[in-house]
């Protein structure tokens, strides 16, 4: 479908959010995670993804100020990085056309604390974050 975006839908507590699929890396079942001491709140910790160190962000949290339980972690790429997004589950993906994308709300509304705090911890995240969308219900 030309002027359309492939993004891979998931839920997060009651919300469907759209994440642009080229920024996803993966999709996986969740793995242990270890708690690291002095980051944001939504940071849950590092987990061992293929081998290496990658953080955890638990979008919950992040979106809602709640923890979940999550069932997937859904890979992104940052720049050279990769950080696990901890969601409740995957729906798939879909084809959403550019016009309606741009009319979805953001997924992250307004600048809150917690918000300013990822963003002086990671920038690049955010700007993945920025660029994906919440599915109102009525869609």
């Amino acid at each position: 479908m030309p002027n359309a975006e492939l993004c891979l839908v998931c839920r997060v507590l009651t919300r469907l959010c759209a994440l642009p699929l080229e920024h996803v890396s993966e999709t996986m079942r969740p793995l242990p995670v270890e708690a690291i001491a002095g980051v944001p709140v939504p940071v849950r910790g590092v987990a061992i993804i293929r081998g290496a160190p990658v953080p955890v962000v638990d979008l919950a949290c992040l979106l809602a100020g709640t923890e979940s339980h999550p069932n997937r972690f859904v890979t992104v790429n940052v720049g050279a990085r990769r950080v696990a997004l901890a969601v409740d589950a995957v729906v798939g993906v879909r084809t959403i056309p550019s016009e309606a994308l741009s009319e979805l709300p953001p997924l992250l509304d307004g600048d809150s604390d917690v918000i300013a705090e990822m963003g002086t911890l990671d920038a690049r995240l955010l700007v993945v974050l920025r660029s994906a969308r919440l599915i109102p219900d009525s869609v």
